[in-house]
């Protein structure tokens, strides 16, 4: 295994036992306030964080007592402070740290025994825990019963970022016996793993998306962490598919079972826990006992009205921000955009710089200077002066990641603020150094896109800042809500994790918008029932099926006779009510190519979806036996879900 998959070491102190006495204690006091006082400053950090928390890390100390490395150096020396170095995980698990004899809560338990019963009976069973609820331990115990049996064990997770922590954590029950895989290994490494894994050498392997195609010799489990996640669904390039369903598929292969695990189900698989296709286990609790965070939302057109907003900050939002740096508590702020402003605008005519490949308007990132393609990659200069009609009248709108913190460098001068999103974390260790800088508290204010929502658990963050909810909540999907949900749910999970409550600041247009209230209960039933509702009026999964093929084309009359000829000749297999198009999706064109897409709709009763494939394909190789189909790309890919 690779060096930068080793686990990162901290050093954890502890008082002396010939210090635990009152009587010695006073003792070294009277010495240590006369000789040494920055020590006798540390030992009564120390005592003060010991009233709060289990383990103390030497950079905990230094940051709460202000005695330099030097001093906790002396104390260690003079053995009044025992050190340990202990491996660590800086990500992605919700629960607080584990050791190899944790005990389970008596829910946890009573989850645990369910989950075993339900797979004497089901291959597939949904474990629904709030976040922080000790799903992970769940896990580890499961897990340890497959390796007893001799079994081998897929954990999967959605993110490579998270893939390479989380083998930090399970190292400490398994060893050598776990192995690491996703797509950013190089050949080499690829087929180091793949070996292991065709001789049964490791016993568990954690890994993104592509670890359902490595050739296990026994697998007895798969779990799949988080999965609800899109990006376990692979878009592009071929093959396209889906991670937690292809899970599902290699487990009957082998005769295995398949944990689903999310605080925030999709709603496919909640549904076909309902009806009873698979297995369901709820665990209602946080781990500890720790409350919920409580939830606030704020209305910025009042606040606009009030001209009590900031900037992008509310008044409630700025007051939450101050009252937790001046606690030396953290802060994250989520917004679902990067760059700093979306649009370029020219006053005068409305002129907007669009990127010569693709059709969308270009992002202005300050950091280079540039306007970008978030699609192609495409750069050019930030225009002084309106290329139509001359004018010096260019105004930036909207507001990303590097616009809010730029702006609140501006406002809290002397707080600490770092930006989370692709363009921060592209270079090789980049993201390990922003969240080794937030867990040793070098970091006040987080801000940052989607990365934030998945998988942060540090202590000391209690605040939580939805700069715009409603940049999701519009977003125009059926799965808008689903996902809009998960999300919110998801960033306010990052909240109150080790003993404080955390507040989260919901800033929004639309108050009353059904979904934030159902976030703010905490209500996914709810969630639940509106949806599958309206997904049943209008045929949408669960209920129905959808594959949607584009049909792409450098010439946008010759696409759009190409797919009116598609789409022609899959109304005659399947009818005007199935097929949907050909029609132009949100983006149009991407890197020179047109688009059209046409969308299929197929109940899931009385329909074999092998057959529907099977006459699709024909069709499309019909197309392209044709003089018309010269020049064009077809893609055909199933639903996300």
């Amino acid at each position: 295994m690779s060096d930068r998959y080793k686990p990162r070491k901290r050093t954890f102190l502890t008082l002396s036992p010939v210090y635990q006495s009152q009587d010695n204690l006073k003792e070294l006091f009277a010495i240590l306030e006369k000789r040494a006082p920055k020590q006798a400053d540390a030992v009564l950090a120390y005592i003060k964080l010991a009233r709060h928390q289990k383990t103390i890390s030497k950079n905990e100390l230094i940051e709460e007592s202000g005695a330099g490395a030097s001093s906790i150096a002396s104390l260690i020396e003079k053995e009044i402070l025992i050190a340990e170095e202990k491996n660590v995980s800086r990500l992605y698990f919700e629960e607080e740290d584990l050791d190899a004899n944790f005990e389970l809560s008596e829910q946890q338990q009573q989850v645990l025994t369910d989950i075993k019963q339900q797979f004497e009976k089901k291959n597939v069973v949904l474990l629904h825990g709030v976040t922080s609820s000790g799903k992970t331990q769940i896990y580890i115990r499961l897990i340890e019963q497959m390796i007893t049996q001799g079994k081998q064990v897929l954990y999967l997770l959605p993110e490579i970022a998270l893939t390479t922590h989380i083998i930090e954590r399970l190292r400490q029950y398994f060893g050598a016996s776990i192995g690491v895989y996703h797509s950013r290994f190089n050949d080499n490494e690829r087929v180091e793993v793949w070996q292991k894994v065709l001789n049964n050498e490791y016993k568990i392997v954690l890994g993104a998306r592509s670890s359902v195609f490595l050739p296990f010799a026994d697998l007895g489990m798969i779990i799949v962490d988080e999965e609800h996640e899109t990006s376990y669904k692979q878009f592009d390039p071929a093959p396209r598919y889906n991670a937690r369903d292809a899970a599902i598929f290699l487990a009957n292969m082998h005769q295995g079972k398949v944990l689903l695990g999310s605080a925030t189900p999709s709603f496919e698989s909640y549904f076909n826990a309902r009806i009873h296709k698979f297995g369901f286990a709820e665990l209602t609790e946080r781990y500890g006992g720790v409350q919920l965070p409580t939830i606030e939302v704020v209305s910025i057109a009042e606040e606009t009205k009030k001209k009590t907003i900031q900037s992008h900050f509310t008044s409630v939002l700025m007051a939450d921000i101050q009252t937790a740096l001046v606690n030396k508590e953290q802060v994250i702020l989520f917004q679902n955009r990067r760059g700093y402003a979306p649009v370029l605008l020219c006053k005068i005519c409305a002129y907007t710089p669009k990127c010569i490949n693709c059709d969308v308007s270009l992002t202005y990132h300050k950091h280079s200077g540039k306007l970008h393609c978030h699609y192609c990659g495409y750069k050019e200069d930030t225009p002084s002066i309106c290329p139509a009609c001359g004018s010096t009248h260019l105004e930036y709108r909207g507001f990303g990641t590097e616009k809010i913190e730029d702006e609140l460098s501006i406002i809290l001068p002397d707080a600490r603020i770092t930006r989370m999103d692709l363009d921060t974390t592209r270079s090789k260790n980049s993201l390990q150094n922003i969240l080794n800088d937030l867990e040793e508290k070098k970091i006040d204010i987080l801000v940052g896109t989607q990365m934030v929502a998945k998988g942060l658990d540090f202590a000391d963050v209690t605040v939580i800042g939805i700069i715009n909810a409603d940049s999701l909540l519009k977003y125009p999907d059926y799965r808008a809500n689903e996902r809009s949900y998960q999300m919110l749910a998801q960033v306010s999970g990052r909240a109150g994790r080790r003993g404080k409550q955390g507040k989260v600041v919901i800033q929004t247009y639309d108050p009353s918008h059904r979904v934030i209230k159902q976030v703010i209960e905490n209500n996914y039933s709810d969630l639940y029932f509106t949806e599958m509702e309206e997904r049943k009026a209008f045929h949408y999964p669960p209920f129905y099926r959808i594959i949607n093929l584009d049909i792409k084309h450098k010439n946008p009359e010759i696409l759009h006779n190409q797919a009116t000829y598609l789409g022609n000749q899959l109304r005659k297999h399947f009818g005007d009510e199935r097929v949907i198009g050909p029609q132009v999706p949100l983006v149009s064109r991407i890197r020179n190519y047109y688009i059209q897409s046409i969308m299929l709709k197929f109940e899931k009763d009385g329909i074999s979806i092998n057959k529907v494939k099977t006459t699709i394909r024909e069709v499309i190789t019909q197309f392209q036996t044709t003089k018309l189909s010269k020049g064009s790309v077809v893609q055909p890919d199933v639903d996300p879900y």
